[in-house]
């Protein structure tokens, strides 16, 4: 097997490998195996190559053990193990079993949908060892179907496709419950599903104490789970916006399947910033404002990137959100943490009195280390 040497001041730095803590040729084919040793030449890790955003692997495993489908079952027998509570559910059957590096296995999350099982590949090293991957699978669960994406990059070309697998192929959109919510969920149209689970606990929230009798903006829609929440945790109106065209079929389904009344809200499909505009323009004040863009956007008049211009969205959101409004400001942006995402959220406000409500990260089935938590949400009311 390929080695490594690592030293001992990146120990602390795993499991992500990156080029600069390892001392020699890395393995040539993507999904190699390899041992990390220390300057002793005493074993540390084994690790597998996988090129993933900055890094160039991930340790598998301390213990000097063979990497094989006995070793993908242990794995999963006790992450799914650890999700109990969520498979006894019987009002939320959608929700992540195994979160990469949080459950041991970096570069690789799997998702259940009411029995159906959705494997999201990060890089063509974890994707080399799918087959063990499958099996594992079904020698722990019950298993309607198995369903994978591929999210990395081949030759130059972003793969973002899902595949059928193996089991009985789903007859899509199923709808699976969230906290008794309905959500129409499609596992064989490209890279989305429908919902992103990592939200849950937001949403929740946002219907639980936070929707009664307000008029709601949902902005970066997708396909209206937030806005659904808000109209079953009753607020007298939501106004959905989102540039994809397929967001207004998508946020009508949603709507549907909960025995809402699509036609009594809006469902506006245009660019984010025109409608802030818009807004403006008609005197639109809004009591609850969601904003959830994705870390980098680009229409034809605007491009956006979370990391530099959160501050400005932020700020055209707080124009036009009521006095005592809440804004629930939300980023996926890895590249920062939750501290410097305040500081982007104090500079919006610039000066203007808000308090913080709450904060959310990842929920818990979304098992993650500190450093990789990415999401990031605060609960702001404006005062003045």
């Amino acid at each position: 097997m390929h080695t490594l040497q690592i030293p001992q001041k990146f120990m602390d730095t795993l499991p992500l490998i990156t080029r600069e803590m390892v001392n020699g040729e890395l393995p040539t084919k993507e999904g190699t195996l390899f041992k990390l040793v220390d300057s002793q030449g005493k074993y540390v890790a084994t690790a597998y190559y996988g090129l993933q955003n900055k890094g160039v692997g991930w340790v598998l495993s301390e213990e000097n053990e063979a990497i094989d489908e006995d070793f993908f079952t242990r794995k999963f027998r006790a992450a799914f193990a650890e999700r109990s509570e969520f498979y006894d559910s019987f009002d939320t059957t959608a929700f992540r079993v195994f979160n990469g590096e949080g459950d041991g296995i970096g570069g690789l999350t799997i998702e259940f949908f009411d029995g159906y099982y959705v494997i999201n590949f990060y890089s063509e090293g974890i994707y080399a060892f799918r087959h063990f991957i499958y099996e594992a699978i079904e020698n722990v669960a019950d298993v309607r179907a198995i369903y994978e994406k591929k999210r990395f990059d081949t030759n130059g070309q972003y793969i973002e496709q899902d595949d059928f697998v193996r089991g009985e192929p789903g007859d899509f959109p199923i709808i699976i419950k969230e906290n008794g919510m309905n959500f129409a969920v499609d596992l064989n149209d490209g890279a989305m599903t429908g919902i992103f689970l990592d939200q849950r606990n937001v949403r929740r929230a946002i219907r639980d104490n936070y929707a009664e009798g307000k008029e709601v903006l949902n902005t970066f829609s997708y396909t209206g789970a937030f806005s659904v929440a808000a109209a079953l945790g009753g607020a007298v109106k939501t106004t959905s916006v989102d540039v994809a065209k397929r967001s207004l079929p998508k946020t009508i389904e949603q709507f549907s399947v909960n025995g809402i009344d699509y036609e009594a809200q809006d469902i506006k499909v245009m660019d984010v910033f025109s409608y802030f505009n818009y807004a403006k323009r008609h005197n639109l004040l809004f009591d609850l404002v969601i904003l959830d863009p994705p870390s980098f956007a680009r229409t034809k008049k605007v491009t956006f990137s979370s990391a530099k211009d959160y501050p400005k969205l932020l700020a055209e959101a707080i124009a036009i959100t009521a006095k005592n409004g809440v804004i629930v400001a939300s980023t996926n942006n890895a590249s920062f943490d939750m501290k410097k995402f305040k500081q982007m959220i104090a500079k919006a406000f610039d000066g203007k009195k808000y308090r913080i409500l709450e904060e959310h990260q990842l929920p818990e089935d979304f098992s993650t280390l500190p450093e990789f938590n990415y999401l990031k949400v605060v609960f702001l009311q404006k005062l003045k």
